[in-house]
């Protein structure tokens, strides 16, 4: 009997956190190299929180594809 294998919903997940992720990362180190003017910037712009929330969730991403990641042996 054949059984069929499925992919982890968990792989998916993390293949957004890691998009999204890489994605406001950029956002937050281009907001560092060419700042928007001083009117314009949010209340606690001084923190970066671009930029620690981009790896954050580029991290925790990165961790849920590689641990869920499909195995290819069983394809």
């Amino acid at each position: 009997m054949q059984s069929e294998h499925q992919v982890p919903i968990w792989f998916f997940i993390g293949a957004l956190l890691l998009i999204y992720g890489v994605v406001i990362l950029g956002v937050g180190l281009w907001h560092l190299v060419s700042p928007p003017p001083p009117e314009a910037r949010v209340a606690l712009y001084d923190l970066h929180a671009d930029i620690w929330w981009g790896a954050l969730m580029a991290l925790t991403g990165a961790l849920y594809v590689t641990k869920f990641r499909p195995d290819r042996k069983q394809a």
